[in-house]
């Protein structure tokens, strides 16, 4: 029997909107899954985004073009909002969505790593680690997203959402938060964004609960790629926040 569908987590892709007024296609014979949003189906499309990341990353992290994480991070938002808007484009967007994703995220892992040698391959294990250690404590059920953790990790998540675009805001007129800054070694600096990476750690199993819960309810083909898209979006966040945490800890060397 299938669980009743909360659909509450704090990546901005998976929250309790996404699939309101989504349909699949029905058949008037048998049923054909195929139509169907399954969770094999999801773990591919996500499998074939994180190749495409690492590969555009490994090519703009070695490439003499040091102009590519721009592009990236440029065509990566407009990418972004379309996907949001138009999940049925999503088997086309994500892809891209990934390349430019990988763009970007390695240009700023050259950039980390010309301060700090072996950072990027440290935060790239790190990333791992988490990733499949939380699948395997959720699929386990060593970690059960109850209500109460699902509201807890999505009032985290908005805070430090709320808390980062003060502070981008703040640099157009002449404030920052320094606690942000990736060389401030200090140790309240350090356990504020060791707090960051584990709520976007926990934000993985809000979305492995969200994927499953929406193969559950029979969700469109491809909205398999649309939650890859959000798995996406996590990932990306943690490994970011990763290397910041392991910058700051560098700092105090």
């Amino acid at each position: 029997m299938a669980r009743h569908l909360s659909f509450r987590s704090g990546n901005p892709a998976l929250n309790k909107n996404t699939f309101k007024g989504l349909s699949s296609q029905t058949s008037r014979g048998p049923v054909i899954r195929d139509n169907y949003m399954t969770i094999d189906g999801t773990v591919n499309k996500t499998a074939i985004s994180l190749f495409l990341l690492i590969f555009a990353g490994y090519y703009s992290y070695t490439s003499p073009l040091s102009y590519l994480w721009l592009i990236g991070a440029g065509a990566g938002i407009i990418t972004f909002f379309i996907t949001i808007f138009k999940k049925e484009l999503s088997p086309i967007t994500t892809p891209i969505y990934s390349l430019c994703q990988g763009l970007f995220l390695g240009g700023i892992s050259y950039m980390y790593a010309q301060q700090f040698e072996g950072i990027v391959f440290n935060a790239i294990c790190l990333t791992a680690f988490i990733l499949l250690s939380l699948l395997f404590a959720y699929k386990s059920k060593i970690i059960k997203p109850s209500d109460n953790l699902k509201l807890g990790i999505f009032a985290a998540t908005a805070g430090i959402g709320i808390f980062y675009l003060v502070g981008f805001i703040g640099m157009f007129f002449g404030f920052g938060f320094e606690i942000l800054n990736p060389t401030n070694g200090s140790i309240t600096s350090i356990l504020f964004s060791l707090f960051i990476v584990v709520i976007a750690s926990l934000n993985l199993v809000l979305d492995f609960d969200f994927i499953e819960e929406a193969s559950e309810k029979g969700a469109p083909k491809y909205m398999e790629w649309y939650a890859a898209f959000g798995l996406m979006i996590t990932l990306v966040w943690l490994y970011l926040e990763i290397l910041r945490l392991l910058a700051k800890i560098n700092s105090r060397d």
